[in-house]
């Protein structure tokens, strides 16, 4: 298995993707140590991969605080001897669906500041350790608004362009302890539990909103948690230990109207004919 032998500590573990991401590295081998403010969702998580044979421990972590971040991957030391990925897929409580003219500073700002805020901490307390071992992989997930302009995402776009940038910097000081960070920017996946939620409320309204960005994409699709996971998996792994201080785009494509363009295209050429 890739990461047999490997301890993994996966912030935020409750969620849709997060607790994704800890199913697909316990399935390839890692010891998951799944943490969140909310213990009962990360419960319903560990005992998944436990029923399907993996190895897990759960422990409720306030990721935007020092000390109940500090203190915990000190104990993952104790019992586990060592940090080799550290993942963070907290919430950053964003508001949308409202211009920026139109926003409050403090919706724009609360997704900046939570983002960069647990970032930080997770991120160096993962990288002190790991810089002693001269290893390990710092993981960190991003969406879309962090590569192309984006209407009425708030400060979500804004965030998600200073966790791509932190990343970044964070990986050219580690490189040379042997530690590699890298960030992943996901297009929405339909199946989580956001998008879900979002269509048994909304239903057809919200079914043709997901429909046209499937359409904004280049392949037509959008991709699922297991896309998400998959590429998790492969980038925490042997197998890309030689990329760091990127963002790998998991979007299908995601562009600024590209394939509404390819598509007037089209239709005008068959209409002239």
């Amino acid at each position: 298995m890739l990461l047999q032998g490997k301890t993994a500590i996966i912030y935020g573990a409750g969620g849709s993707l997060g607790g994704a991401v800890a199913s697909a590295l316990a399935t390839a081998g890692a010891h998951v140590f799944l943490t969140g403010h909310h213990i009962d969702n990360v419960k319903k998580t560990a005992i998944h991969i436990e029923s399907a044979g993996g190895r897990v421990s759960v422990h409720q972590v306030d990721a935007r605080n020092e000390k109940s971040v500090n203190d915990h991957i000190h104990t993952v030391m104790e019992s586990a001897g060592s940090v080799d990925i550290s993942f963070n897929a907290i919430g950053w409580q964003e508001t949308q669906d409202i211009p920026l003219t139109e926003m409050t500073l403090d919706d724009f700002l609360r997704p900046i500041n939570v983002a960069l805020e647990t970032q930080f901490i997770t991120a160096t307390a993962a990288g002190r350790i790991m810089k002693a071992q001269r290893s390990g992989v710092i993981l960190s997930l991003t969406a879309t608004p962090g590569g192309i302009g984006y209407a009425n995402v708030g400060g979500f776009g804004p965030a998600c362009n200073g966790v791509e940038g932190f990343s970044r910097n964070l990986a050219s000081e580690l490189g040379p302890y042997g530690v590699r960070a890298v960030n992943i920017r996901s297009g929405g996946s339909p199946d989580s539990r956001i998008f879900k939620e979002a269509i048994d409320a909304g239903g057809d309204e919200v079914k043709a909103f997901v429909k046209k960005m499937e359409n904004d994409t280049m392949l037509k699709q959008l991709p699922l948690m297991e896309d998400i996971a998959n590429t998790a998996v492969f980038l925490v792994s042997a197998l890309a230990g030689k990329i760091t201080g990127v963002t790998i785009d998991v979007t299908a494509g995601t562009t600024s109207a590209l394939n509404y363009k390819v598509t007037n295209v089209a239709f005008l050429k068959k209409d002239a004919e």
